[in-house]
Order: C-alpha cells, then sequence, then structure tokens
C-alpha cells in the first residue's frame, strides 16, 4: 500500500455539557455526550522512504506543528517506523468551533499511518498515543457516539436516534483556557444519568460554558439568535463559538449574517474509519 486518500476525519457536537465540580489538581470535571456528524475534513496519505513527515494545506493554512504533524512524528516515535509521509489536508471543519476538528484530525492520521505504515498497533495502544495529544482523541478513535465523564477519561459508547442539525459557525473562535479560567464559569451542576439524558437526548442539559462564551464573544449570542428565531432549540456546543440545533427536513433553509457559516449536518453511528484499528468492538 503507497497511498491513502480521501480519508475522512468527522466533527463532534456537544448535545450537553456540563460541569459537576474541579479537581485538586485544577482540572474540571465534565459530563458531556459527544456526537459524530457528517462534517468532515479530508487528508490524503502518500507514503515516503527515508522518513521524512511533510504536509500539505489544500485549503485553510495550518499551524507548522499542528496535530496532524505531532500524531504522524509520535506514531513514528514510538515505532521506530523509518517510513515517511506527505499528508495533504482538506481543512473544512472550523477551528476554534468547539466542534474537535483538530482532535479528529490526529484520530485519523493515527489510524491511517498504522494502516499505511503497517504497524498493526491495537486500538488500546492508539488510544494512550492519541491521549498525549488531546482529551479528544481517543473519543475518535473509538469511532462511536459516547457518553464522557471525569476529565474526558470515562467514555461509554451510547446509541442516538438518527438526526439532522443545523451547525452555524461565526467568524470569531473561542480560547478554550479563557472560558475554563473565567471566574464566572458555572462549576456545580448536578451529576445526570444516562437513562434520563436518553427519554431527550436532542433536548436534554444545557452546556454550562455558553454563558461565559457569550459574554466573551457576542457573535455566540448572534448564531443562536439566527436558530431561535427559526423556532429551534439551540445551543453551544464544547467550549465554541458553534451552536446547533436539530432541525425538521421540511423547514426552509437559513439566512445567516456575512462571514458566518451554516451547514445542515447528519449524526453518524459509527466513524467512517469504525474497524481500521484491530480491536475495535
Amino acid at each position: 500500500m503507497k497511498s491513502l486518500h480521501d480519508v475522512p476525519a468527522p466533527a463532534k457536537l456537544n448535545l450537553f455539557l456540563h460541569i459537576t465540580g474541579r479537581r485538586p489538581d485544577g482540572y474540571h470535571l465534565l459530563q458531556s455526550v459527544f456526537m459524530l456528524i457528517d462534517w468532515c475534513d479530508q487528508l490524503h496519505f502518500e507514503k515516503r522512504s527515508g522518513g521524512a513527515i511533510s504536509r500539505e494545506d489544500l485549503t485553510l493554512v495550518l499551524p507548522e506543528q499542528d496535530l496532524i504533524m505531532r500524531a504522524a512524528q509520535l506514531l513514528q516515535k514510538h515505532t521506530g517506523c523509518t517510513e515517511g509521509v506527505h499528508i495533504a489536508v482538506d481543512k473544512q471543519i472550523p477551528a476554534q468551533a468547539g466542534m474537535g476538528g483538530g482532535s479528529s484530525d490526529a484520530a485519523t492520521c493515527l489510524l491511517a499511518l498504522n494502516r499505511l505504515w503497517n504497524l498493526k498497533l491495537d486500538l488500546p495502544a492508539l488510544e494512550k498515543l492519541g491521549l498525549e495529544l488531546g482529551a479528544d482523541v481517543p473519543f475518535f478513535l473509538r469511532g462511536r457516539n459516547a457518553w464522557v465523564e471525569g476529565v474526558g477519561e470515562k467514555i461509554t459508547p451510547i446509541e442516538l436516534p438518527p438526526a439532522q442539525f443545523w451547525v452555524i459557525k461565526p467568524p470569531a473562535g473561542l480560547n478554550t483556557s479563557e472560558i475554563f479560567t473565567h471566574p464566572g464559569l458555572k462549576r456545580d451542576t448536578s451529576t445526570a444519568i444516562i437513562s434520563v439524558f436518553a427519554s431527550d437526548p436532542y433536548g436534554f442539559g444545557l452546556n454550562d460554558l455558553q454563558p461565559v462564551a457569550q459574554s466573551l464573544c457576542p457573535e455566540v449570542t448572534q448564531a443562536l439568535d439566527v436558530l431561535e428565531k427559526a423556532g429551534l432549540r439551540a445551543r453551544m456546543t464544547g467550549s465554541g463559538s458553534a451552536v446547533f440545533a436539530p432541525w425538521d427536513a421540511n423547514m426552509p433553509d437559513l439566512s445567516v449574517p456575512d462571514g458566518f457559516v451554516a451547514r445542515r449536518c447528519s449524526n453518524l453511528e459509527f466513524h467512517p474509519l469504525w474497524g481500521w484499528a484491530s480491536s475495535d468492538s
């Protein structure tokens, strides 16, 4: 195998995000449901001899040492692989959106290079590497919608009914650390249980980060207003700035302010690369 083309890296939405406490080391304790959607980046991999790793940005210009490069370098170092790769990236998922685009790219890179370089690492081994890159990477490696707890390390697969969503990303992004260190952040939401969530999966709970995000970025409020004026129940995903709402296929298209990106998305039952690691279950 010398190449892998059009390898997808899907985004996620947080159906809710509650902060239930804080550990002594400062990390926040969370509860959330991560849901895969069909808004994807596309990565292309060409195997190269000599061990060199390079990247080509086909759309947005990425930082020199982004998570894709870090994932490839980490996998190569961990395995002692002498192969190299050239990675072309068609970046479609917005940055600083709360949609997990960077983490998803890293997971796709690990899965693709594990196959391209014939490394045969199993899923637990890839997850361990993924955790070095970011807390959300193991979720994308596992490839199932999930109930997530703790600091993101407790991942329980769940099933969700098929649904469609409007997702709106304002031009501005948000800095995650600025939100989590804000004195106005609510950090004491009561612990939820899966059975209660399951009774209303697309209406349950709140995003505890949203009030702080709206105070820091008025464009989040603008995006929410677009959805709410259309009669939809809207909320922010992750640490923002993207917002979303379930929608009915009979509804007309939305009109968004200049510079805002709106897309209709469907949720996914499985990651498109489900089964690419040897012990998926």
